[in-house]
């Protein structure tokens, strides 16, 4: 498990995490002409309510329904809501996604697209802009760095650099770092930023939309390592919704932001501040690139025992896993990113 020791003048330092995970989700399910949306608070909920108040305000005029928020930077917190049918739907991360789907009676059925046109995002491991520090460096594990990573069940903040970065060179982050904390994209950014940590993950799609703004953190940092690119978000909502209330809620989201209306242009600049350039549909096989990362870490982890039998397993569960993807692909016409061959 991942260290989570932390000197005091670090953590104080990330009160917009602690701001960002306060928000609770209702205590009861939501009615007939109301659904509950939740949504990962990657920087302080005032900023994330701030960034999605006009488009749930839009959510509600095309469907006809209340839509209420649940913001929280706590991943599990979402999950768990879900699970008991305290949120409906809700923009997640791949992993904590996949989670929901697995745990929470979840089903994906859309997911974000850049504006950029790039299909996908990467993760990265950042440094002050003055370091001198190196992958290589970094890797030395002898102790004396202070390491920030994210949210256990976060793609770009844990699973990818631990699929790419740490298990393939026999590392473990709590054996490695002086101190290791775990915090949002834009906590970790600063901490950086300051400073105050000499190393964190993070992802290209946070240091762009920091890069916009004022305090423009993303110019004190730099990037010693990205991952190959990761799929876009996914929004999942619960199974057993309403058919009726779905198929309100998919005519939203694959129509928001589309076309060349004057309308069209105001949600797609209520999106840019996002990052986003609208939404696609997805199903759960939106999620096997997941998948394969989590079972390529498995069977990393498998061969760090030595046990031959665990590593028959994991092997086999990642060639069942890579024999899926594969087959998606082919139906859809699509190449996913691929994980690298296990060391």
């Amino acid at each position: 498990m991942i260290s989570r020791r932390s000197a005091l003048a670090i953590a104080a330092g990330f009160s917009a995490l602690a701001l960002a995970s306060c928000g609770k989700a209702p205590s009861t399910p939501a009615s007939k002409d109301t659904v509950v949306f939740s949504i990962l608070s990657t920087e302080s909920a005032q900023n994330m309510e701030g960034y999605w108040k006009p488009i749930l305000a839009d959510m509600e005029k095309q469907t006809g329904l209340k839509v209420k928020p649940f913001f929280s930077s706590n991943y599990s917190s979402l999950i768990v809501a879900m699970g008991a049918k305290q949120t409906d739907l809700g923009w997640f991360s791949n992993q904590s996604g996949l989670e929901a789907v697995r745990r929470s009676g979840g089903e994906v059925f859309a997911r974000t697209f850049d504006p950029s046109g790039t299909d996908g995002y990467k993760s990265v491991i950042i440094v002050p802009a003055d370091s001198k520090l190196t992958l290589e460096g970094l890797l030395k594990c002898d102790k004396t760095l202070n390491f920030g990573i994210g949210d256990k069940k976060s793609t770009s903040g844990t699973l990818a650099p631990m699929t790419y970065v740490f298990i393939p060179a026999g590392k473990k982050p709590e054996t490695c770092f002086k101190t290791v904390l775990s915090a949002s994209h834009d906590a970790n950014l600063a901490a950086v930023a300051n400073h105050k940590l000499d190393a964190s993950t993070n992802n290209t799609t946070a240091l762009r939309l920091n890069a916009a703004r004022a305090d423009n953190k993303t110019a004190k940092v730099k990037v010693i390592w990205e991952s190959p690119t990761l799929p876009e978000d996914p929004i999942v909502w619960r199974k057993d919704l309403d058919p009726v209330i779905k198929e309100k809620l998919r005519q939203f989201f694959l129509t928001y932001g589309q076309g060349d209306t004057p309308e069209a242009a105001r949600q797609r600049a209520n999106l840019a501040k996002l990052s986003m350039g609208g939404f696609k549909p997805a199903d759960d096989s939106h999620l096997l690139v997941v998948r394969e990362m989590e079972a390529l870490e498995g069977l990393g982890l498998a061969k760090e025992t030595g046990d031959q039998a665990k590593i028959a397993a994991a092997q086999k569960t990642l060639d069942g896993i890579k024999a899926e993807r594969l087959a998606a692909e082919g139906k859809a016409g699509l190449v996913a990113p691929a994980t690298p061959a296990a060391n």
